[in-house]
């Protein structure tokens, strides 16, 4: 079976790590890098750290509006779609990687399976979740990582070909957990940080990057925090922060974009994760660190009920509040799986959905 692979930002190169190991064990892949995230600091590196294999294609379509972005991408994976006559697409998760993969696909007619199927925040102002909602009604098979993301497709009149298999992050994390401890990373040590002794805080989705005032409203509760704060800034931000003139106090370190294996160590050893990042929500979670999202709504619902996380948005106050009297309870349900969901969604990906024939699919394309 021959399945094409759509990555294009962090995260998918993270669940995509876990599915591939398995994928190439039975299966012909053929790795796709829109390049989304087009710099070395936010997809070669990850890349690297996480095994995953180079992609056979690399799309370069960079940075721009999503209009621009979405419609770039949708014409190069039709092309590589036409050459390859794949019998399937697997897509990942929410980005504008994922709606292009999922409509350039469907309008050949080859079967979707879309990972982090299900997921909603019901905030149809965000980029992210008009890409989800799309995905889903394209998709031939959901592969859902929460019983709330089954009954949210379920909602919406989705009941076909719904595989509840758990998240594929946490088989990543629990393979990096083996790792670092065999190859210690250095980053605390390179960056002079004590165990439970700093905050890591995380800002890239564009409700806050694009709002001057939530931008804003953010980083001076990072500078009002009398704690260290580390920051490994996405390229959006640190566009923002420039045009901003912000000049952070000294406990507040900017520091470029890390690999999987050191933002595992510094998650993993940081007494609070300040983040926007719904990957980061349940890194924290699963390494045992209390969590305060900076939005006002999550799609990890669970992760909120648990008592670990908390909802603050960017509100200055609330923030700094949170940051001086959040404790998380004493139990830690265990959530999204057993760490097993990259195997089990291989073998769905091996019994179906039934991909139409190849001629068939010639024919429509022209």
């Amino acid at each position: 079976m021959k399945i094409v692979t759509i990555v294009g930002a962090r995260p998918q190169f993270i669940k995509a790590a876990a599915i591939s190991r398995k994928l190439r064990e039975q299966h012909e892949e053929i790795l796709v890098h829109t390049g989304q995230h087009y710099d070395y600091e936010m997809s070669g590196i990850f890349f690297d750290g996480l095994d995953l294999p180079r992609p056979k294609t690399s799309l370069g379509v960079g940075s721009g509006s999503h209009g621009f972005q979405t419609g770039a991408m949708l014409k190069a994976i039709e092309d590589v779609l036409l050459v390859e006559r794949p019998d399937c697409v697997l897509v990942y998760g929410d980005t504008n990687s994922t709606l292009a993969g999922a409509l350039a696909a469907s309008k050949l007619c080859v079967p979707i399976a879309h990972v982090e199927a299900g997921l909603r925040s019901f905030n149809r102002r965000m980029p992210e979740e008009i890409n989800r909602v799309m995905a889903d009604h394209l998709s031939n098979m959901l592969l859902c990582p929460s019983k709330t993301a089954v009954s949210n497709l379920a909602a919406e009149g989705i009941s076909q070909n719904v595989h509840l298999v758990g998240d594929v992050m946490l088989d990543v994390l629990n393979w990096a957990k083996q790792r670092v401890g065999a190859n210690q990373s250095t980053i605390l040590e390179r960056f002079e940080l004590s165990k439970q002794g700093y905050l890591l805080a995380t800002v890239h989705r564009s409700e806050n990057t694009d709002e001057a005032s939530r931008m804003s409203s953010i980083l001076s509760a990072f500078d009002a925090i009398d704690e260290p704060v580390v920051f490994p800034v996405h390229p959006r931000a640190r566009k923002i922060i420039a045009e901003m003139g912000f000049r952070p106090k000294p406990h507040v370190r900017l520091i470029d974009p890390l690999g999987y294996m050191d933002m595992v160590t510094l998650i993993g050893s940081a007494r609070l994760v300040l983040t926007d990042s719904g990957g980061l929500q349940k890194e924290a979670y699963w390494l045992g660190v209390p969590c305060l999202t900076l939005r006002n709504e999550t799609e990890w619902v669970e992760t909120v009920e648990a008592g670990w996380n908390v909802l603050v948005g960017s509100d200055l106050s609330k923030i700094v509040d949170a940051v001086n009297s959040f404790s998380p309870p004493d139990s830690h349900p265990v959530l999204y799986g057993d760490g097993a969901a990259a195997a089990k969604c291989v073998d769905l990906l091996g019994i179906g959905p039934e991909p139409m024939a190849l001629a068939e699919r010639a024919e429509y394309a022209n």
